[in-house]
C-alpha cells in the first residue's frame, strides 16, 4: 500500500496500540511523537513511505513493544521471524474456514446453487478488499484475489470443491509471491524502515541527555528524537553519540 498520508498512518498505529493492549497514555505519547517524526521527514522531502515502510503493523509493534515487556530491539530477523509467523497461522486459519464451509455448506445432492455461491464469493472478495484497505501488510489482497477467482469459477458453473480448492491455491500462491517480492525489497541494499533504521548509528546531542532526569534529544539526519542512555553520567549538548537501541520513543544512546 502506498501514498499514505500522514493522518492515516497515525490512525492505522493507534488502531494496533489499542487493539494489542498498549497503555492509553503511551499511545497518546507515541501519536505525538510519531507525528513530530512524520512532519520532520515531510518537510525534509521524505515520502511518509520510506518512514514507516510497507507493513504498518511490523511498524507500530517495533514502536509498542516496549510497553507490553517485550524485547527492547529486535533484530532484523527477529522482527521478520515475528511477521511471518503471523502470516503463517492466519494462513492456516482462513485455509481451515474454507475447509469448514465445504463440509457444512456444500451441496449434498448433484444440484449446485450457482447463484448462492457465486455472489458469496462476489461478497467475500469485497470484503477483504475493503479489510486490505484498511490495514497494511498485503495480507488480505491475496484472498481477495482468491475469492473473486472462485467467484467466477461459480458464476461459470463450475462445482463448489473446485471453486474452494482455486479460492485456496491462488490465495496462497498470490500470498507467497507478495511476501518474496517483501523480502527481496528489504534485501536489495536499502535501509529498513522505522526507528530501527537508526541502530548502529551516529546521531548529535541537542538537549543534554541525562537518564536520571529523563531529559535528552538527539539529532538524527534530519529529524529530531527524544533520547536516553543507560549511563548515570550527563552527554553534553554536541557531542556526538552512537545509537545502541530504539526504546519505545526514545533512542539509547552512548557516547562515542
Amino acid at each position: 500500500m502506498t501514498d499514505r498520508t500522514i493522518d492515516q498512518v497515525l490512525a492505522g498505529c493507534v488502531r494496533y496500540w489499542e487493539s494489542t493492549g498498549v497503555p492509553a497514555d503511551a499511545i497518546a505519547e507515541m501519536r505525538a511523537e510519531l507525528q513530530t517524526h512524520l512532519d520532520a521527514a515531510g518537510n525534509a522531502g521524505k515520502e511518509v513511505d520510506a518512514v514507516v515502510g510497507t507493513d504498518l503493523n511490523e511498524f507500530a509493534e517495533e514502536w509498542a513493544a516496549i510497553y507490553r515487556g517485550a524485547p527492547q530491539s529486535a533484530a532484523p530477523d527477529e522482527g521478520g521471524s515475528r511477521s511471518g509467523s503471523r502470516w503463517i497461522w492466519l494462513t492456516i486459519g482462513i485455509m481451515a474456514g474454507a475447509f469448514g464451509l465445504l463440509a457444512i455448506f456444500a451441496p449434498k445432492g448433484d444440484t449446485v446453487d450457482i447463484d448462492q455461491w457465486a455472489w458469496l464469493w462476489v461478497g467475500a472478495a469485497v470484503l477483504l478488499g475493503i479489510g486490505e484497505l484498511l490495514t497494511a501488510g498485503f495480507f488480505l489482497l491475496p484472498f481477495a484475489v482468491g475469492a473473486a477467482a472462485a467467484a467466477i469459477l461459480a458464476f461459470l458453473g463450475v462445482p463448489f470443491a473446485l471453486q474452494l480448492v482455486t479460492f485456496v491455491v491462488i490465495s496462497v500462491v498470490f500470498l507467497a509471491i507478495l511476501q518474496r517480492f517483501a523480502k527481496e525489497e528489504q534485501s536489495d541494499g536499502t535501509e529498513p524502515a522505522g526507528a530501527g533504521r537508526y541502530h548502529g548509528k551516529s546521531a548529535v546531542v541537542l538537549e543534554p541527555v541525562n537518564r536520571l532526569a529523563g531529559t535528552g534529544s538527539v539529532r538524527m539526519e534530519t529529524e529530531q528524537w527524544r533520547a536516553t542512555t543507560n549511563q548515570d553520567e550527563e552527554i553534553p549538548v554536541g557531542e556526538e553519540v552512537l545509537v545502541t537501541e530504539v526504546r519505545g520513543t526514545r533512542l539509547v544512546v552512548e557516547p562515542q
